[in-house]
């Protein structure tokens, strides 16, 4: 059976020309609805994506690096770098890694604290030949002629090693070994000789002091310069 088309044909009236435009149109149509329920899904899915986008550029651009740097806090790392340019940080940190200790140091050496000058050195490096060493570095306060402000400037400079201490051996030492510690009265060696001449052996500190030969606030000084081998 046989379709006839042709009265529908004249029906619409159409040329050829006119059916490809209205073909045309209907695409356009359809693609439209397509768009238009695509096009929110892909919106949705580059909002999503904006988070990479932001962080990706803030290791690309330059501008974004700096003003995310700026509203956290810096690491530890960065916090020393700035700090090295800081006034008076590199000044501070180099009197840290250059410490004396003042009972191995020459005069040349001491002499180069602040305050200190050549007078002042030879006292120091006579006093510790006096004591035998410096047990702590207060005992510069007892240097003559060293004022308190001058040991307030080279206190955090200097060191003082007490394994470097010259000790008296208290038990066989003689009234001049003893009597050069600068801590000593003569009365107090004369009793301490004559307590070990009685008594024969001190043990320790205990004995001195608990017999009175010395006080107590005296054997705090003594102490680190005494030996009872």
């Amino acid at each position: 059976m046989n379709l006839n088309i042709e009265p529908i044909k004249n029906w619409f009236g159409f040329t050829r020309r006119e059916r490809r435009s209205t073909f045309t149109m209907l695409l356009i149509i359809v693609l439209i609805i397509l768009l238009r329920y695509t096009i929110p899904d892909t919106l949705i899915a580059l909002e999503d994506t904006s988070g990479i986008i932001s962080a990706a550029q803030k290791h690309t651009d330059p501008s974004v690096r700096k003003s995310t740097y700026s509203e956290k806090p810096v690491t530890s790392d960065l916090k020393i770098r700035a700090g090295l340019k800081k006034p008076g940080y590199t000044k501070k940190l180099m009197q840290q890694k250059t410490k004396i200790d003042i009972n191995t140091s020459d005069s040349a050496t001491i002499v180069r604290l602040p305050g200190i000058g050549p007078v002042l050195s030879a006292r120091i490096i006579k006093y510790r030949h006096l004591l035998g060493g410096f047990a702590a570095i207060e005992q510069l306060k007892e240097v003559y002629g060293l004022k308190p402000e001058t040991f307030e400037m080279i206190k955090g400079r200097v060191i003082a090693d007490s394994t470097q201490i010259t000790r008296i051996s208290i038990n066989i030492a003689t009234y001049k070994e003893i009597i050069r510690l600068p801590y000593f009265e003569k009365y107090e060696v004369t009793a301490i000789l004559k307590y070990r001449e009685l008594k024969g052996r001190i043990t320790g500190i205990k004995d001195l002091t608990d017999n009175k030969l010395i006080t107590i606030e005296k054997s705090f000084k003594v102490r680190p310069y005494l030996k009872f081998e």
